[in-house]
This record gives structure tokens, sequence and C-alpha cells, in this order.
């Protein structure tokens, strides 16, 4: 990663906060950035998350697979309990209920990557974390978003698989493709892929914050606290359960970040796509800046614990 790069990379948390203040004090800023362009720029992050994976990449899980399958099994179960149990809490219209579970029952995104490298934790294992929960979640996030959003909303969970597999395993699998057999070129795109997925990230969130500016001042605090309340506890559950299991505080630290950070783009496109209510989407655009800020703190709280 060249410097510059790092730079944006590492300021990941302030540029979302940045553009997403921005789209609340002038929308038209970020909303042009809408329908398939937020599709492509999610499937451009996945296809720079598969450009950085070769098999040696998953060795991580031959030699600790009780490490992945923890921290995997925490997300897919944890988050999305606490998804279903704090929509019920929190008294959320149906809209916002639905769109706080699919965000939950989503894998972890690069942005955990970003924070788990600042934080100075396993990033190899947070890779790794991210590429299996995102390969599970083709099959689980479809699964439990249409099991756990039934008292609400009838979900198509056959449109949800469709859009998972368009938007994660084909990007994914072309990264792959191309980082094996190009690897010169691959290598020369490689060290602006952080950057980019930092740019695309925070459009596609500012955008959606912009679109449901109004509904979010009017009806949006118990949504902000339910998002808090979801990623906050996400972070705290998965640091204590795996530092019980393992007596390792860097896997702890890791496996902290990935339960407790979503990737909030798939939450944003898979409701687009599956969805009537534009505002099914607001959760997603919502959880990217909060668990950007919770995970900031847990940088500035953690990064010299090892």
């Amino acid at each position: 990663m060249n410097s510059y790069s790092q730079k944006i990379t590492a300021t990941f948390p302030w540029i979302v906060v940045m553009f997403s203040f921005g789209a609340l004090l002038h929308p038209p800023l970020f909303t042009w950035f809408q329908g398939s362009m937020i599709t492509l720029g999610l499937g451009g992050i996945m296809l720079g998350m598969g450009l950085t994976l070769q098999p040696a990449d998953f060795k991580q899980i031959v030699r600790h697979p009780k490490w992945v399958l923890v921290g995997v099994g925490l997300q897919f179960i944890v988050m999305p309990s606490l998804g279903w149990g704090l929509g019920k809490v929190f008294k959320l219209p149906p809209f916002f209920a639905v769109g706080l579970i699919l965000v939950s029952c989503c894998p972890g995104g690069t942005a955990s990557n970003v924070i788990a490298y600042l934080a100075k934790s396993n990033v190899a294992l947070s890779v790794c974390m991210t590429a299996i929960s995102t390969l599970a979640a083709i099959l689980i996030t479809p699964l439990l978003t249409s099991q756990l959003s039934g008292n609400y909303v009838n979900v198509n969970a056959t449109g949800l698989l469709y859009s998972t597999l368009k938007v994660v395993l084909l990007p994914i699998l072309l990264g792959v493709i191309l980082n094996r057999y190009l690897p010169k070129q691959t290598a020369k795109i490689l060290p602006f892929a952080p950057a980019l997925a930092v740019l695309l990230i925070t459009l596609i969130v500012a955008s959606i914050i912009g679109q449901g500016k109004e509904i979010i001042l009017d009806s949006g605090v118990n949504l902000i606290l339910a998002l808090i309340c979801l990623h906050l506890t996400g972070f705290v559950l998965g640091f204590l359960i795996s530092l019980g299991l393992f007596k390792n505080w860097s896997v702890a630290k890791t496996i902290s970040i990935e339960v407790g950070m979503q990737n909030s783009g798939l939450g944003v496109v898979l409701a687009r796509e599956n969805f009537t209510n534009p505002m099914v989407a607001i959760p997603a655009a919502v959880s990217s800046l909060i668990h950007s800020l919770l995970g900031s703190l847990f940088v500035s709280l953690f990064k010299n614990k090892n």
C-alpha cells in the first residue's frame, strides 16, 4: 500500500463521518450516486477484496480452524439475534426493523480489515474471517433475514440469494482469478484498492443517508440507539467470548472487530434490490457510520495492547 493510499485508509472512519454529515446538510452532493452505481460500487469493493486473496491466506484456517469457526459462528449467531431483539426492544417501525435485521445478518466487510490493521490486530486472520463469512453469507444472509423478518414482511429469499451471488461471489471470484493469472497487472492495482474501497463505501453510505434525510432526522433516534447497541454489544461479546476461549489478546481483538462490524454496503444493496420501501436501506447506511466510529474508539483503546 503506498503512503497516499495508507493515509486515506487510516482516516476511513472520519471520511465516513464527514461524508455522512455532508449528506444531511446538502443531500444533492451525494444522492447522484444511486441505483446501479451503488451495486457496481459494492461490486468494485468485493473485486478489490478478491484481488488481495491467495491460497496462502487460507492457511489460517488450517493452522487455527477454531479461531475462524468461532469468529464466523459469533458473526452469524450473536449479531442476527441482537438485530431481531433490538428491533423489538426499541419498537422500530417494520421497515427499520427489517433493515436492522438485514444488516445484522451481513458478513464482515473490508472496513473491519482496515480497523484490524489500525488496531494492530491479526490482519491475516481478519481477512480470512471476512472472506469465509462473505462466502458463507451467500446462503446464510438470505436464509437468516427471511426467517427473522417473517413477522414484519414477506422476504424473497431467492431474490436475496441472487443479489448476494451477483455482488459478492462473482466479483470475488474474478479478483482471485485475476490475481492468479495476471499477477503483474494485479500488483500494480493492489496499492490503490484499499483507498478505492474507502471512497466507494463512503459514497454508498452518504447517498443512502442523503436520500433518507427527512426520516432520519424525524424518527431516527430509536434506530440510532438500536444500532449503537447492536455494534457495541457485538464488539464486547466478540471480545469477551473469544478471550475466554483462546486466552489470546490479539485473536480476541480481531474476532471482536469482525463480529462488531458488518458489511453495511452489502446490506444497502440487498435492501435496495429486494424491498420496495427504500427506507429498509437506511439502517445499513447509518450502521456503517456507527460501526466506523466505534471501530475508531476500539483502535484508540486497544492498538497498544497485545
